[in-house]
């Protein structure tokens, strides 16, 4: 009877199961559906926040204590930022405001081209630059829209840049207690395999946000030096905007170099143009093919191939948020598997060396 019992509960059982299961993932889609914002934000504030840590630890090597580190580079970070920007954003304001004039001289350049007739010929463009310019006036009457929205999304942009600062503060000063503190709460069998899954996530996180600056620190220097010896004008901020494009992998070097050489074309003719395609074109390769996986080779240790194919992938699934956040998603998935899998050999190997039970 009890075996009949249970064999009639099972399919119910089942049912129940998949059910539950069922609603869990749709669930979880929902809340990283309504929660992307905030979950891109805090991935941000926490590899910043570890980024932070490393020079912070590094002191405290040195015995200063972690309050007083904490502080030191903090202030130091705000400072690099500040005097980087009264460096650079005078001669990238000049360069950009001599752009922006420029820009009715440059369309009018761009006119008199053949490539341009040949646009013009299959897509009609200068009939739609000229229905633009004859609505100029209009649209300035009635810009108070338009400017809001700027305004707006400037305000927002200033607002998650002042909340992931905090949070990044916080994260540093309270982070590391809270996460140990629920490692402590789990039993002796994993929490030796916790900890060391949190420290190879710490070293993998950190190793990602130096390689990254690295490669957009290398973009933007190689972009620029290139640029001005090319004789492109407004080489500054088409350089910083190339080196920031390198944030998001593949995609961003691809269209900053799209724009930038047709702003080479503009203004200094087919030959620079042609020039800084190629260039853009071999970066590109070299970057996204070479650079980037045997960076993150050496500060994330993840093979070349998995960095390449994880941007891919989680680019197609998550778009720019998905290809930032490719490499240490890759990175965490592969620290899980390795110390699962080394868990499942280690209870084994202790289940076979086991006496036999008298």
């Amino acid at each position: 009877m009890p075996l009949n019992s249970s064999l009639q509960r099972s399919p119910v059982r089942t049912a129940m199961a998949a059910t539950v299961g069922v609603f869990f993932i749709w669930g979880l889609v929902a809340f990283l559906q309504h929660t992307l914002l905030a979950l891109t934000l805090s991935a941000t504030a926490l590899m910043l926040s570890i980024a932070l840590d490393h020079p912070v630890r590094w002191m405290e090597r040195k015995k200063v204590p972690r309050s007083l580190a904490i502080v030191v580079v903090t202030l130091l970070t705000i400072g690099v930022f500040v005097g980087s920007a009264f460096l650079l954003l005078p001669p990238v304001i000049d360069q950009g405001k001599g752009l922006v004039a420029d820009l009715p001289t440059i369309f009018r350049g761009a006119r008199s081209t053949s490539w341009f007739h040949q646009l013009d010929a299959r897509f009609h463009v200068e009939r739609r630059i000229l229905g633009l310019e004859q609505r100029i006036p209009s649209l300035l009457e009635d810009a108070a829209g338009p400017f809001l929205s700027v305004l707006s999304g400037l305000l927002s942009f200033i607002a998650a840049t002042l909340s992931v600062s905090i949070l990044a503060v916080f994260m540093l000063v309270f982070g590391a207690r809270l996460v140990f503190a629920a490692v402590d709460l789990l039993s002796t069998e994993y929490r030796d395999h916790a900890r060391v899954v949190v420290t190879k996530f710490y070293e993998s996180i950190g190793g990602y946000v130096g390689g990254l600056l690295l490669i957009c620190g290398i973009n933007a220097t190689l972009t620029t030096t290139f640029l001005a010896i090319l004789r492109v004008p407004f080489f500054l901020p088409l350089g910083l905007l190339s080196g920031f494009s390198s944030l998001v992998p593949y995609a961003g070097p691809l269209i900053s170099g799209g724009a930038i050489s047709l702003v080479a074309l503009a203004t200094g003719g087919w030959v620079k143009a042609l020039a800084t395609a190629i260039y853009f074109l071999a970066y590109g390769q070299l970057e996204g093919n070479v650079l980037s996986p045997l960076i993150f080779r050496r500060t994330v240790h993840v093979n070349p191939l998995i960095v390449t194919l994880s941007v891919l992938f989680f680019g197609e699934l998550a778009g720019v948020v998905g290809a930032v956040l490719a490499v240490p998603t890759a990175a965490a998935l592969q620290i899980l598997t390795r110390e699962y899998l080394r868990l499942r050999r280690e209870t084994k190997e202790a289940s076979t060396n086991a006496p036999p039970a008298v």
